[in-house]
């Protein structure tokens, strides 16, 4: 879900039109990166795990440490070949490369002048000491006592009061690339809410990540259930979303 959340905020059309179109995004990826049709179990359809490492890794700015955290190296990967696969994979997404950039620069101008700043279905604003993101739900995302502080690199960087690795109140840096990373988790959230607004009438006993868990007898519809789930919200037009299921007598991965 998130992969079509950051592509329909982004504006990047041509993951939208793979979705809409029922494409493997992982082949559809890696062929944009090499330049060859690339199809599961068939041509050139060992370039389909690097597609799919770069997706996993590098949609919120994830660049070569990204990738090693992720497996790259034990799934096969040459570590000096990482790099031009992140670079690769940019140059495929350019439209969330300048999303994650004016996400910083919209954040930034807000922190400084304490003004409102909006792009993307996305609206900035500084209030009491927060900065808050509207998503296009209507829900914010609150970051406590906002500053602009200066990076490893020396350049600007932005800070916030939050809990720290080591569970403690702490002043921590973010980027372009982790706001995108928290909006599209935030917004994935409330796709997941709405979904289970739709299903009101179904017995939920539990949610994980993306999933919905219902118990119900086995004479219900699990298709009218996905069918359900796949329903875009008003304030989502352009999303194309997709749901599928299974049934079981106890809860497992499918």
């Amino acid at each position: 879900i998130e992969a079509r959340v950051i592509a329909w905020l982004a504006d990047e059309q041509w993951v939208l039109d793979a979705f809409a179109n029922n494409k493997d995004l992982y082949c559809e990826t890696a062929s944009r990166m090499f330049g060859v049709p690339v199809e599961k179990h068939g041509i050139n359809g060992e370039l389909r795990q690097k597609g799919k490492q770069c997706t996993l890794s590098c949609s919120y700015g994830g660049a070569k440490g990204a990738l090693i955290a992720m497996g790259a190296i034990d799934s096969g990967m040459k570590e000096d070949e990482l790099q031009p696969l992140v670079i690769a994979w940019r140059e495929a997404n350019p439209n969330i490369v300048r999303f994650w950039h004016s996400l910083e620069q919209c954040a930034m101008k807000c922190i400084k002048e304490k003004t409102v700043t909006k792009t993307n279905r996305l609206t900035f604003s500084y209030e009491a000491g927060f900065l808050f993101i509207e998503l296009p739900s209507g829900r914010r995302l609150a970051y406590a006592k906002p500053r602009i502080g200066e990076n490893k690199f020396g350049g600007e960087s932005i800070t916030y009061m939050g809990i720290n690795a080591q569970k403690k109140w702490d002043r921590l840096e973010t980027f372009g690339g982790k706001i995108a990373e928290n909006v599209c988790q935030a917004v994935a959230r409330d796709l997941l809410m709405y979904s289970m607004q739709t299903l009101s009438h179904c017995f939920i006993v539990a949610t994980v990540h993306d999933e919905i868990i219902i118990e119900a007898s086995k004479d219900m519809s699990l298709d009218v259930v996905c069918q359900q789930m796949a329903r875009t919200p008003k304030w989502a037009e352009g999303l194309i979303l997709r749901a599928d299921g299974y049934e079981c007598e106890y809860y497992k991965k499918d």
